[in-house]
């Protein structure tokens, strides 16, 4: 294991971080947040990212440099650097008034448990950002900010607030990437960090250079938040902060929202229409959106993920509309409206609540239990098993049957007539055995861990960290915080997000004897 190289990537990623941090910290100051917050929420961050970060790089930084980023450093180092950066995002929650810190801002000193208490919700928050999973701890029973107040989310300071949805943009497509495609030409090997962050089984190359693939999404991913951000300001007449903190969140797949009630404080079709649309075109593999630029119709109509990934999301919002019709009693026009909202919201893994979907009937539970597991398209900011995995293992499966029938014939797995070899499945089949696997063992330990909740609460606490989706089910629904979860469990959760966010396989490597093995000399 080469780790100057480690170091060389961790150290740019903090380095760059300071970046986010001190435009935050500029929104806090054109709110007309309190100086003293400003600075003590923003300020250590920012120097520790840059000092720290300064002596990374000089450490890491050699002459062959470009030559020594392999495979194994990439996701090693990509794995490793999330939660560092993490760690230096919970620090404006924890050093601000959001969670008990060091620092008092309620006129009371904490106590040590508080204290601790308070970095590890300002760690959880900051992970549940990073990875765009959308879950938060900031509540009245825990937030020195909410004291006496009917709001608790709402009465943060607009620095932070802002924080926590840059975070999750960040995040969506890949923060650590980001930075080292930028960096490519200096660090090389951006396609092995690419593969180790971006989400779902491969990367498409659209361009002929990895720099120009990279502007090239994120020309996408840009344009598309600003679009939002106008719509929701000039169609949905939302104030400009709202529009801003929305349209970071949802292009993300996010789901955090600038009050407790989130979208359900809007009530507002024209904002749930507007905020759909977006969503819908979250969990399509960004890829697509090139081949239109390009007018490649032929590559996006044929393109079979997408087929299925529509074709899911209408049928969930068909089932969800007449589930809630008959069964709960709703008018066809409420059941239609709040079920596409859903659909979209929970299948793109966004988590936005337009309703309090923890009490609507049985069957609607399950679908949404499905669509957190599932998750979108590969190439798209959504969270889940994604569309592609589960449309390949169904053919895998269909090969072995058609296989027992006929035991010569030579039957291949395709996918927009392209035949899929074999290495890549069996990548596939363990991605999902892991899943499977991580969540059984999840749901058993969260279970020993909180032993008052219901199967329905934990297994959906289980698949909405690991699907990066936010809210649960039971007592976690979109009307309430994860607050109330203890500290083992809070930090078991958090980690399970950081390992659906690198889609498992990036993470398990860390735990690899081989990862880890010394280079011989000579």
């Amino acid at each position: 294991m080469r780790y100057d190289v480690i170091g060389l990537i961790a150290g740019w990623s903090l380095f760059l971080l300071a970046i986010p941090l001190a435009i935050s910290a500029g929104i806090g100051f054109i709110t007309h947040d309190e100086i003293a917050i400003i600075l003590w929420s923003f300020l250590p961050p920012i120097l520790f990212c840059v000092v720290v970060g300064g002596i990374l790089i000089r450490y890491g930084t050699r002459r062959d440099s470009a030559d020594r980023l392999r495979d194994r450093e990439a996701f090693a180092a990509v794995a490793l650097s999330w939660p560092l950066i993490v760690a230096v995002g919970a620090l404006p929650y924890w050093l601000g008034p959001t969670f008990h810190g060091p620092i008092t801002w309620d006129g009371d000193g904490g106590t040590l448990k508080e204290i601790l208490g308070g970095f590890i919700r300002g760690w959880f928050e900051s992970m549940s950002g990073f990875t765009t999973s959308g879950a938060t701890t900031i509540d009245p029973h825990v937030s020195p900010r909410c004291e006496g107040a009917d709001e608790c989310i709402g009465s943060q300071p607009y620095g932070i607030l802002f924080w926590r949805s840059l975070t999750q943009w960040l995040g969506g497509m890949g923060i650590i990437m980001l930075g080292m495609l930028l960096l490519s030409r200096a660090l090389g090997g951006g396609m092995s960090i690419a593969r180790a962050e971006l989400t779902g089984p491969s990367l498409s190359r659209l361009r002929p250079r990895l720099q120009e693939t990279a502007q090239a999404l994120w020309g996408i991913y840009v344009v598309f938040t600003i679009l939002e951000f106008i719509l929701l300001l000039w169609v949905a007449d939302l104030k400009w902060f709202n529009a801003i903190n929305y349209s970071l969140t949802t292009m993300s797949s996010g789901g955090f929202g600038t009050t407790d009630g989130g979208v359900m404080d809007f009530d507002s079709p024209r904002v749930e229409i507007i905020i759909t649309f977006f969503m819908v075109a979250t969990g399509i593999n960004f890829t697509l959106f090139h081949f239109l630029l390009l007018k490649e119709y032929a590559k996006v109509i044929n393109d079979q993920e997408l087929r299925v990934y529509l074709l899911v999301l209408l049928c969930a919002w068909a089932l969800f509309a007449i589930n809630l019709v008959s069964s709960a009693g709703w008018e066809w026009g409420e059941a239609l409206r709040h079920g596409a909202f859903q659909a979209a919201a929970i299948g793109t893994s966004t988590g936005y609540a337009s309703s309090d979907f923890a009490s609507w009937p049985v069957l609607s539970l399950f679908i949404l239990l499905f669509l957190m597991a599932v998750g979108a398209s590969a190439g798209s900011t959504s969270g889940g098993l994604k569309i592609l995995r589960l449309r390949l293992a169904f053919g895998l499966a269909r090969r072995e049957i058609h296989r027992m029938v006929q035991p010569r014939a030579v039957v291949s797995v395709r996918i927009n007539d392209e035949v899929v070899d074999d290495s890549r499945m069996w990548v596939v089949i363990g991605m999902l055995s892991t899943w499977a696997a991580l969540a059984m063992i999840s749901t058993a330990l969260l279970a020993i861990f909180e032993p008052t909740h219901s199967l329905e609460t934990i297994l959906s606490v289980i698949f909405s960290a690991l699907g990066n989706t936010g809210p649960a089910l039971g007592a976690f629904g979109p009307t309430s915080t994860w607050a109330s979860l203890n500290w083992y469990s809070l930090i078991y959760t958090s980690l399970l997000m950081w390992a659906g966010r690198l889609e498992l396989l990036t993470v398990l490597v860390l735990f690899h004897p081989r990862t880890w093995r010394k280079e011989r000399k000579g």
